[in-house]
């Protein structure tokens, strides 16, 4: 068995199964599903081979309706089709779902669910525009996580190819489609070995073709159309046991277990909550919380929607349950409950010792759902009348249906590093962070896990990003907010914002700012320098504006901001043997003018950094601190040029700081065993000739028999490697 290693996010997980099943991609950008086409679309004009052998053909249409509409005139032309969509985008395709459902054509569309629009638009994500299709006959199969999206992904195109039903595979906008996970994926030749190719004969066989005419989607009349209708009945009856099997095909390859609904929690439980999508991780995570505190609680997660089995749901939820919590990511105005809450009534409402069940709401428009909120639920199960119809994540002081949450509560896994970045859109924040969690990814054995919060607009908007890693797998599907390393990349934002108080005891803070050291009493607000105090706050300043006109560049303020991303990361030193492993740093994709590549040396006290009311010891120092200022180039006519470092770290070392050379050329240096030296003002490196004349035109900079020497701003203080 071949898997394959991927940092990615879940359009990207989702658009490499699709890619590998999908003979025809019909597509139109729309948030957050756009990410699914353009993966597919590169790869395509990559020549990337699907599991056919044959690159996938691509064609962008005028809107999602003619998206849909292309998908179905190539299924009835025997090519297997999908497209990427979401929202208002799936609402245009609604008219067409139903055409290719009811002519059995297997399809497969995949939907980073997103908010319809109704008092307002929003780019969020929420069930409401799934919802709004589940009379159109497409099976709907839902994802919680980006690995589920990358294994579901495959259940949906298998399943629709055995039994000629269309699927809509479905995952959380934004929450699933953007978080960065580190994943496994099958290879295609795997994928390859599950396809049912009698099944895929016969649908080719009944493709049209001129050379052997018949007549479909015809108009019927009274006589025959009601019996047509049911005479589905069998094959949606037979779909939930296809399901099944090709999720116990995939477990099977993947050691992961997955069933059309998915219990996790105590087997004696007598609360359950039921729900769909990515709460299920945070709800995984307050279960075991409680569960450890002598309750018997459950979470019971549904993958398969439609159609809906309640054969397996009774298998798989406790025969002790007594009261049930059902949430629902979506508001069905006017009903008597939300489309999950209906159902779960509808399969028990014959059932003699059925349990009491409750309707809650929740996550619209991708509003956090917190642990101590899901405890709430819970809470709300123990009480004599619990209440119904309820809200959590928000308070309504309206119609008063929100439940009380407690104090917060943290529950991530053991050993888990948490980080939050505050920065301002466009300034290269969530890029930098990005590429910081796929190094970390890519470069140990850490589980990993990277969430970008941003407003509509973006640009210019405040942007917080959210990582955390570990040793264990990170199921943690809500905010950092308990946070060992803080970033703030605007100073105004201390003013504005409540960021120290995210902080723990003993946690790290980088402030990127225009302050000296003694200024800091005057403009930092006392409440913060005093949690600092009180806390043991590790407290970093730096000011990235003096790099900047240090590099000469001459852009405007906010253009400037965007050429800073600060990179921070904190690496476990039992995670890295530097003996063995090589830290590779792709810096960026442009010219690079001047890269500070810091590894802060901890172990012989030794501050290279302004570092603010404390003292750096190796003994209380658990973790290595990266800061990696990227800027990008000045200069158009380097576009192509890059610059990558790697890294064979002395394991002395834990980390450095503020390694400077101004380059403006394509260079790569390998160090693989070098001794560190420290040196003040000065950087040194071996360079070419080339090298040495373009740095000392642009640069002023001298050299000395080959090395390239360069002045650094007063205050750096710089490691030097010597190669040996």
């Amino acid at each position: 068995m071949s898997k394959i290693m991927k940092i990615c996010d879940g359009n990207e997980a989702a658009a490499y199964v699709a890619y590998a099943f999908s003979e025809v991609a019909a597509i139109y950008p729309i948030t957050p599903s756009s990410p699914m086409a353009e993966h597919a679309d590169a790869w395509s004009a990559n020549g990337k081979k699907n599991i056919f052998g044959q690159p996938v053909r691509l064609v962008e249409m005028q809107s999602e309706a003619g998206a849909c509409g292309a998908c179905h005139g190539a299924l009835e032309a025997g090519a297997l089709a999908t497209s990427f969509t979401a929202s208002q985008g799936l609402m245009l395709m609604i008219p067409t779902l139903h055409r290719i459902s009811g002519e059995r054509l297997p399809g497969v569309l995949h939907v980073a669910s997103r908010t319809v629009g109704t008092h307002a638009f929003s780019i969020f994500g929420d069930h409401s525009d799934v919802m709004n299709c589940r009379q159109t006959g497409f099976a709907l199969l839902s994802s919680g996580s980006v690995q589920e999206s990358a294994d579901l992904a495959a259940v949906a195109h298998l399943s629709a190819i055995k039994a000629r039903i269309p699927f809509l595979h479905f995952f959380d906008g934004f929450r699933t489609s953007h978080e960065i996970q580190k994943i496994d994926v099958l290879s295609y030749d795997e994928y390859a070995k599950l396809v049912d190719y009698n099944a895929l004969a016969a649908f080719r066989a009944n493709a049209l073709n001129p050379e052997d005419p018949r007549m479909r989607s015809l108009v019927d009349n009274p006589d025959i159309y009601f019996q047509l209708r049911e005479s589905n009945n069998t094959a949606y009856a037979e779909l939930p046991d296809i399901v099944e099997g090709y999720m116990a095909e995939i477990s099977k390859l993947t050691g992961r277990e997955y069933h059309l609904f998915n219990y996790y929690g105590a087997p004696d439980a007598e609360r359950v909550i039921v729900a769909m999508g990515s709460v299920g991780g945070c709800a995984q995570e307050v279960v075991n919380y409680l569960n450890a505190k002598g309750e018997k609680v459950g979470f019971l997660q549904v993958h398969l929607f439609r159609p809906f089995s309640r054969k397996h749901l009774m298998a798989a939820m406790p025969k002790t349950v007594k009261k049930v919590a059902v949430l629902d990511r979506v508001k069905e105005i006017g009903s008597i409950g939300e489309p999950l809450y209906e159902d779960i009534c509808a399969a028990y409402i014959n059932e003699s010792d059925r349990p009491a069940i409750y309707a809650g709401r929740y996550g619209l428009s991708s509003k956090d759902t917190t642990p101590a909120q899901l405890k709430a639920v819970f809470d709300n199960l123990l009480l004599d009348e619990p209440k119904n119809h309820f809200t959590i994540g928000i308070v309504d002081d309206v119609t008063h249906l929100s439940l009380p949450v407690g104090a917060p509560l943290l529950t991530e896994p053991e050993g888990t590093i948490s980080c939050k970045f505050w920065g301002l859109g466009s300034d290269g924040t969530v890029g930098a962070n990005k590429n910081s969690i796929k190094i970390i990814g890519e470069t140990t054995d850490m589980y990993c896990q990277a969430y970008f919060e941003y407003d509509t607009k973006k640009s210019f908007g405040i942007t917080k990003s959210h990582l955390r890693f570990g040793k264990k797998p990170i199921s943690s599907t809500y905010y950092v907010s308990n946070a060992d390393f803080i970033a703030c990349h605007n100073q105004t934002y201390l003013s504005k914002y409540d960021i120290i108080h995210e902080l723990k005891p003993h946690g790290s803070f980088l402030l990127n700012c225009e302050w000296k050291e003694d200024e800091l009493e005057q403009h930092v607000p006392g409440e913060i320098l005093k949690y600092i105090a009180d806390n043991d706050i590790k407290f970093y300043i730096i000011d990235a504006i003096v790099l900047l006109l240090f590099c000469r560049l001459n852009q405007s303020v906010h253009q400037m901001n965007s050429h800073f991303p600060i990179l921070s990361i904190y690496i476990q030193n039992t995670v890295m043997d530097c003996r063995k492993k090589h830290l590779c740093v792709r810096l960026c994709r442009y010219h690079i003018d001047i890269i500070r590549t810091g590894f802060h040396n901890i172990f012989q006290d030794t501050e290279f950094f302004t570092v603010l009311s404390v003292d750096i010891h190796a003994d209380d120092i658990c973790h290595v601190i990266l800061i990696l200022f990227q800027f990008h180039g000045i200069l158009t006519r380097y576009k192509k040029r890059h610059l990558s470092v790697f890294f064979n770290i002395n394991p002395k070392i834990t980390s450095l700081l503020m390694l400077s050379i101004p380059l403006n050329f394509r260079i790569t240096y390998c160090l693989k065993n070098f001794t560190p030296s420290i040196s003040r003002g000065i950087c040194s490196f071996p360079v070419s000739r080339t090298t040495s004349f373009r740095a000392r035109k642009r640069f002023g900079s001298s050299v000395v028999g080959n090395t390239l020497t360069s002045p650094l701003i007063p205050w750096v203080d710089v490691i030097t490697p010597t190669c040996r």
